[in-house]
């Protein structure tokens, strides 16, 4: 290869190229051939696609998915979105909560707001509206057992005009719907409206917009609030409205992110020309990302909008390494046409590696059966896949023609031939470094890492699945939201924490007799379950409409065996409650309302109902889990901890594969792979030390900070590993490795740490947790890589290059100049400058 003088190892060392008439064009492999010959062609075509895809990010739509963010395919979920139609109170649905401060439900002016409200929810679009229920919808209904049998109706009587007559009527009927604590406050200051959704709009076919929902809510029924009157508003949809919101909040982080980034790159470059390039490529890589979203078809969700940030911080790392190699090359002297050339030459091969490493480490998350969570494992890969180009591709061609400035790329070279080390407090850093591939040190170094993985491994052992607090863990403690949520649990005797089991017979039977008798066995282990405040069944109502038809007599309100009466009573049953009582008397709920949602709790609840069903389940009924926002989660926790095992277990296999391509060697697999599971394991420490649960928003976390993290070990190894198999000693190859792209290793660590470390002040809780794990993550992985792979490499990789006659390998290395020139004198103190470019 022109230009290029090669050892016995095959590495080469590239000359300094002042003129570019003295550079061959036909040098390098067939693709740098064809992107530098054909750079205008390449800008062209780059800035097409780029406003492009600019014009479709720009259409992007943020909202979230109800049946998105739960495990779809398990058999469990199946069971309810197979019978949902038959269930439709146990699904998606918002709980508002009207107050009367200074008074009761039965104020006249407490009952006008009342059905304001529920007026406007009956119009508002995505409502469910059949299933709408309050004290001011017919499906609210009273019954009772009189001398003339039967009688029953809605709840609100017949023309109410707030009398004391009719306010005495709906006192009465109240009492005998058995709505007092689910709909109605125990203390009778507050009433609940039950507001179920769809999950698509009949009109449009289009997903409901949860971001226009909560803001209707908040806008027209929060607007009712006075000093007499106040609203609260719990459900999914509120829920994910209000994280929507936040995103606001969150994506005004970006631009600080970038600003961060901006001037860190800029402080080490002291370039302005080299930073914009590298910044606004990372930002272009972002832009591409999200067009692409949008023409997949593609939502930003409050779990994706992790994925912007990371591929900026993705982008920002491969991008330094160009501009440093860059920026040593013009320093010496090098034409920035030539030096652009050598620095893709060099460098394409280990960043296509870390991005395929990327690639391969985020698409391991597919197997995690939660579709929001393989949307982020597509998305990120896509947009990893876009940096091949972005950053791989873009930026030497760019800077090939914008070059950097003299000064800089003069200092950045001067930096690494300082005599005195301790000079400078980057050279004193070096020297400490350089002293850990000595064997006192390296022991030190590992001997430490040893007693931090055993500490590491003691906490993790109670690692947690799930959530570990009540309310919405996705939002902080003093919340609207969760404020919200404490009153209804505190003032509302059954809370939103519903575990339903779906007691399913053939159509017409769900009166059988051992059904309902199995059902209620069933009820009754549930209620001796920690953590179930009640029970509430097919079973328990039928037994007690029975014991109404027999005067009240409590010894007569059990399960008839006669077929009449079970069969006049399941009736009465299912027309007093159409919402959650199917007419095919199929599918009937049994509902256990839960004190909270911890995953401790649900693990309870669901071995009962797991171990009741192998016993019981038969023919002629089954026992299936799970409906409701508590059973629908405890399946979320198995997903996600059946996924977190095999997760790390395909994401390491990947990753070792890919180094020992990478490497074709054993002993540097170990040593690149060693500090990520390190990091892996600390960060699960620090999960429990914070109290942060394995769930849908962390899960991700570990395998997306493995993905990153191996991206220092292949840079530096690759330059160690070349350095040594030309002749260079472990501790001259890691000073070289250092030199090169250490300081870029440092940057892009505390550069990406930078940027997210922001979010721990987000008011979504679940992205200020990500926010700090992923800041300890990019720190830690960074920080070990330039520890551990010194110490391990003395133990593993010392004697890799070592040959008998490694003086003759050694002979031209005085004789390279400063400025790289093969042949001539050494102007300075021999150094490894030129092997330091073997890649």
């Amino acid at each position: 290869m022109a230009g290029a003088l090669p050892d016995s190892q095959g590495v080469e060392h590239f000359r300094v190229v002042r003129d570019l008439a003295d550079f061959d064009v036909r040098s390098g492999n067939w693709l740098e051939r064809v992107i530098f010959n054909n750079r205008l062609k390449l800008l062209a075509l780059f800035a097409f696609i780029s406003v492009f895809l600019g014009w479709q990010s720009m259409q992007i739509e943020v909202n979230a998915n109800f049946e998105r963010m739960i495990p779809s395919s398990h058999t469990y979920i199946r069971n309810f979105l197979d019978n949902k139609e038959h269930v439709r109170g146990l699904g998606n649905q918002i709980r508002i909560a009207v107050e009367n401060t200074q008074g009761d439900i039965f104020d006249p002016e407490y009952l006008k707001v009342l059905a304001e409200i529920n007026d406007i929810l009956y119009l508002t679009p995505g409502v469910d509206r059949p299933w709408l229920k309050s004290l001011w919808t017919p499906l609210l209904r009273w019954s009772e057992v009189t001398e003339e049998g039967m009688r029953g109706g809605p709840v609100m009587p017949d023309g109410f005009d707030g009398s004391p007559a009719k306010t005495k009527e709906l006192r009465r009927n109240l009492s005998h719907s058995g709505a007092i604590g689910n709909l109605v406050s125990t203390n009778m200051r507050s009433s609940m409206i039950l507001v179920p959704l769809l999950d698509r709009y009949p009109d449009t076919g289009k997903p409901i917009n949860y971001l226009s929902l909560s803001r209707t809510l908040e806008e027209k029924i929060r607007s009712k609030e006075t000093d007499k009157i106040r609203i609260h508003i719990v459900g999914f949809g509120k829920l994910a409205g209000d994280l929507i919101e936040g995103l606001t909040v969150v994506i005004s982080y970006f631009a600080l992110s970038v600003l961060i980034a901006g001037v860190l790159v800029f402080l080490y470059t002291r370039c302005l020309r080299s930073t914009l390039v590298l910044v606004s490529s990372a930002i272009l890589g972002v832009v591409w990302l999200i067009g692409l979203m949008k023409l997949l078809g593609l939502e930003l969700d409050p779990y994706s909008i992790l994925v912007p940030f990371l591929l900026f911080a993705i982008g920002l790392s491969h991008g330094a390494q160009k501009m440093n190699g860059i920026l040593q090359d013009v320093g010496r002297g090098t034409h920035k046409y030539v030096a652009a050339r050598y620095t893709f030459r060099r460098l394409f091969l280990a960043g296509l590696t870390a991005l395929l490493t990327n690639i391969v480490g985020f698409l391991v998350l597919i197997i995690i059966e939660i579709p929001v969570i393989r949307d982020l494992a597509l998305m990120t890969s896509v947009g990893v896949t876009g940096l091949i180009f972005t950053k791989l591709v873009l930026i030497p061609v760019i800077l090939s023609y914008t070059g950097v400035s003299p000064v800089a790329a003069r200092r950045a070279v001067q930096e690494q031939h300082v005599e005195d080390a301790s000079r400078t407090v980057v050279g004193r850093l070096w020297a400490m470094l350089e002293q850990l591939t000595r064997r006192r040190a390296a022991l030190a170094a590992v001997s430490l890492s040893v007693l931090l993985l055993a500490a590491g491994l003691v906490m993790r052992v109670d690692l947690q699945v799930g959530d570990l607090d009540a309310g919405a863990p996705e939002l902080r403690p003093d919340s609207r939201y969760n404020l919200d949520v404490a009153y209804v649990t505190d003032n509302f005797g059954l809370t939103s924490d519903q575990f339903a089991v779906l007691v399913k017979t053939p159509p017409a039977k769900c009166d059988a007799y051992q059904a309902l008798v199995d059902s209620d066995r069933l009820a009754w282990e549930l209620e001796h379950v920690e953590g179930v405040m009640a029970v509430s069944s097919f079973s328990e109502r039928l037994r007690r409409i029975v014991g109404g038809m027999s005067e009240g007599y409590y010894k007569l309100a059990t399960i008839p065996r006669d077929d009449r009466i079970r069969g006049y009573a399941a009736n009465r049953v299912i027309s007093d409650n159409p919402d959650s009582m199917n007419p095919s008397c199929e599918v009937m709920p049994l509902v256990a309302y839960l004190t909270d949602h911890k995953a401790e709790t649900l693990e309870r609840v669901l071995k009962t109902v797991e171990a009741f069903a192998a016993t019981h389940n038969r023919d002629d009924v089954q026992f299936l889990p799970a409906a409701g926002a508590a059973g629908i989660e405890s399946v979320t926790n198995i997903v996600v901890w059946e996924s977190f095992y095999r997760m790390h277990l395909l994401l390491y296999a990947a990753v070792v594969v890919l180094c020992f391509v990478t490497f074709r060697s054993w002993r540097a697999v170990v040593v690149a792979i060693v500090p990520l599971l390190l990091t892996s394991i600390l960060c699960e420490a620090i999960m429990v030390a914070l109290g942060i649960g394995v769930k849908v928003a962390t899960l991700p976390v570990i395998a997306l900070g493995v993905g990153v993290g191996v991206d220092y070990a292949l840079y530096l190894l690759s330059i160690q590993l070349a350095l040594q198999r030309g002749g260079a000693s472990l501790a001259e190859a890691y000073k070289g490795s250092l030199d090169f792209t250490g300081k870029v290793v440092a940057l892009v660590g505390a550069t990406m740490a930078a940027g997210v470390v922001s979010w721990a002040w987000s008011p979504i809780k679940f992205q200020a947790d990500m926010g700090i794990l992923l800041t300890f993550m990019f720190l830690w992985n960074m920080i070990g890589a330039l520890l551990l792979i010194p110490a391990l490499s003395h133990f593993l990789l010392r004697d890799i290059g070592r040959r008998p006659k490694d003086l003759e390998v050694r002979e031209w290395l005085p004789q390279v100049s400063i400025e790289g020139t093969a042949g001539e004198p050494a102007t300075e103190k021999p150094s490894l400058e030129v092997h330091s470019h073997a890649v």
